[in-house]
């Protein structure tokens, strides 16, 4: 069983996109999750959500594009629906899950994260979806297994950006299993109260809150539990600059930029940068998961 996520939101309690903005109902709703207080001393008060236009037109999912438009541009054209994502490796229940068969089955909640990008720019998300723990009870992990695996679609006739062999296609990430049982870890459904949009990963995202923002995967069909380090794209691509952990870690810079510090977007022209905290500001939640590791060498 999951360490479960302290919870007392309730679908009445979802806030409305309009009503983002007013202070109190954010800290309602953060209330409500148990984030009142975070690591490194951060208020929930000062977890504002970025605009809707921020969050769905400044976007990396390069099978549309390289630029930060070019998902919004083009991802409309990807079709969601019908949608199954297949669960194998060591579990259970293998097979092709439908994705209104996994909604039935899941209680959706709202998180409000932070979201920090390997390029050093960040942003503050309203994720609506479920825990990936209570998926893969769902299919039921067997002994032995230690990592979990992801791949997103891969249909070149709707997604120009794989004419290009920017990366190996398709996008592939992976965790390790108790960083994916994680109550942190979420499979999002939606933004703002809403279904996702395209760009943002439709119709099932990866939210892994204290990594850099492409360990969460877009528009997930498979899930391979397994009990081997799976491959993931960056890494393949790059392994000196990308590493499989990629935890937030403002220590540990990237070989071309500084993690000290992220430029929010939606900021305005003048706002300054901001220091980056420690695992993207869930030292306190996850900080165990990697005790006697060295967070240098295992970036």
């Amino acid at each position: 069983m999951a360490r479960r996520w302290t919870n007392t939101l309730t679908e009445a309690d979802i806030t409305p996109e309009a009503a983002f903005w007013n202070r109190r109902q954010i800290m309602a709703g953060m209330a409500g999750l148990g984030l009142s207080t975070l690591a490194g001393g951060a208020k929930a008060e000062t977890l504002e959500p970025n605009s809707w236009d921020d969050v769905t037109s400044y976007c990396n999912f390069y099978e549309f594009g390289t630029g930060k438009g070019d998902p919004a541009a083009y991802a409309g054209q990807m079709t969601t629906e019908p949608w199954s994502v297949r669960i194998d490796g060591l579990v259970d229940r293998p097979g092709a899950y439908d994705f209104q068969q996994i909604l039935s089955e899941m209680t959706i909640e709202e998180r409000i994260y932070r979201f920090r990008c390997v390029e050093a720019w960040s942003m503050v998300v309203p994720w609506n979806g479920f825990e990936l723990a209570d998926l893969l009870n769902m299919a039921g992990v067997q002994e032995g297994a230690k990592y979990v695996a992801f791949e997103t679609l891969y249909r070149p006739s709707e997604m120009p950006g794989t004419a290009y062999r920017v990366l190996d296609w398709p996008y592939r990430e992976g965790l390790r299993l108790d960083e994916a049982m994680h109550p942190l870890t979420l499979m999002a459904t939606g933004i703002f109260g809403k279904p996702l949009p395209n760009q943002n990963g439709a119709p099932l995202r990866l939210v892994v809150p204290w990594k850099y923002g492409f360990k969460s995967i877009k528009s997930v069909v498979r899930i391979t539990v397994t009990d081997q380090e799976p491959p993931t794209s960056w890494n393949m691509a790059n392994a000196r600059e990308y590493g499989f952990y990629s935890n937030v870690n403002p220590k540990v810079d990237h070989p071309r930029w500084s993690q000290a510090t992220e430029r929010r977007i939606g900021g305005g022209l003048f706002a300054g940068r901001e220091p980056t905290l420690m695992f993207n500001g869930y030292e306190k939640e996850v900080a165990s998961l990697y005790e006697g590791m060295d967070l240098v060498k295992h970036f």
